[in-house]
């Protein structure tokens, strides 16, 4: 029973030494964007093991090679293999850059057809999608140096410039320039170049109620057809 702890021990080391190994070598700009994007990236055995993000693009990468050789099957069933592992669906179609850094990780969805550039940032919950049933290029296309908050939805063929930050919980429908900052449902541009843009409103804490400003409507509407009503029965009275 010791000699069989001892081999089941020296096989989970092996194991650890040669994914660290893999990992350093063949993935070293994902290791390399967690430390400088992750102030909790305290270490490399950290990062590989505890790391959802890592291993999702590290999956990945293989799917999408198993995709380029027509290895369709594979390639898909990689993919929902990373994603019952880690929780982050990404289509092995897409095509993704250098460096890209989910933190987090959980719930994140990358479509067939999106196209991400280098040194990309994702955040958990974000979801790059389409918006039907369209065919072809349906998905969106996301420069360099993007940061795409938490729970973000960018649908659609739209490009997002490079340098651009998607604030949290915004749903992007259209294209949005380089060096913006782009947040709200729909998305616009509250920022460009460093400079707010006009009408553009980034107060989270005041934003309008939509039910109430509904009801408002509704009171408005029932209080002028009383007000007909009324001047209408004062002309049959006279």
């Amino acid at each position: 029973m010791k000699d069989l702890l001892q081999y089941f021990l020296f096989f989970i080391f092996a194991i650890a030494v040669i994914k660290v190994f893999v990992y350093t070598f063949f993935f070293k700009d994902l290791l390399k964007s967690a430390v400088e994007r992750d102030p909790a990236a305290t270490g490399i055995l950290t990062m590989v093991f505890t790391y959802s993000g890592i291993r999702a693009v590290a999956y990945y990468r293989v799917a999408h090679r198993l995709h380029e050789w027509h290895f369709r099957f594979l390639a898909r069933f990689l993919s929902q293999w990373a994603r019952w592992l880690t929780g982050i669906e990404i289509h092995p179609g897409a095509k993704i850059g250098q460096g890209l850094f989910i933190d987090h990780g959980m719930g994140v969805v990358i479509g067939e057809t999106s196209i991400i550039g280098d040194n990309v940032t994702l955040f958990q919950g974000v979801t790059l999608g389409g918006t039907g049933k369209e065919k072809g290029k349906r998905h969106p296309t996301i420069g360099n140096n993007v940061v795409v908050g938490a729970g973000a939805k960018v649908l659609g063929n739209i490009q997002i410039g490079e340098n651009v930050s998607v604030g949290a919980n915004a749903v992007v429908l259209q294209d949005v320039p380089a060096n913006s900052t782009v947040v709200g449902v729909p998305g616009r541009v509250a920022k460009r170049e460093g400079r707010r843009v006009a009408g553009a409103n980034i107060d989270y804490c005041h934003l309008p109620d939509p039910l109430a400003q509904a009801m408002d409507r509704v009171q408005k509407e029932l209080q002028k057809i009383e007000d007909e009503m009324k001047e209408f029965e004062d002309r049959d009275d006279k």
